[in-house]
């Protein structure tokens, strides 16, 4: 069994959807970044590389790379998910955190779990996903980004 934590953060800007966990929010900002910038998902897939000691988003999908330019984050998760395979590890769970003062992600969480675990080809009762703000201290709390943590244990197949 092991275990991998990951992180991402990016900035809140207008002109540019909102997707978080595969799935498009209605809010008047977006994340601003080379791909569809979803923090969530690329917490996930540092997790998941980390456990496997594979290391990192960046090294796979490099934001220098125009191939990835406005890309699905779940296109590059499932890439990752098939690393993690062929590395000879089955995903156990995901548990996973969105730090955002808005918009409010309560009647989006369900449908967000099935995106992330249809593109993992695992079942919804593996992923976790929960949403919290900051009571409006740092940037979260100031609307300027959102920010994604998440954890995942993989076990040998």
């Amino acid at each position: 069994m092991r275990a991998g934590i990951g992180y991402d953060v990016h900035k809140l800007v207008k002109g540019r959807r909102l997707v978080l966990g595969g799935v498009e929010i209605p809010h008047e900002t977006g994340l601003l970044g080379h791909s569809d910038a979803d923090v969530l998902i690329h917490a996930i897939m540092d997790a998941l590389l980390g456990a496997a000691a594979l290391g990192d988003i960046g090294k796979y999908f490099p934001d220098t790379n125009g191939e990835y330019k406005d890309i699905s984050s779940i296109v590059l998760l499932q890439k990752v998910c098939l690393l993690i395979r062929q590395k000879g590890y089955d995903i156990s769970n995901i548990d996973c955190i969105v730090v955002a003062q808005a918009p409010k992600l309560t009647g989006y969480i369900d449908q967000i779990r099935q995106s992330i675990a249809s593109a993992m080809g695992i079942s919804k009762d593996k992923v976790s996903v929960k949403a919290t703000t900051t009571e409006t201290l740092g940037f979260e709390g100031r609307r300027e980004g959102i920010s994604s943590q998440a954890i995942c244990i993989l076990e040998r197949k």
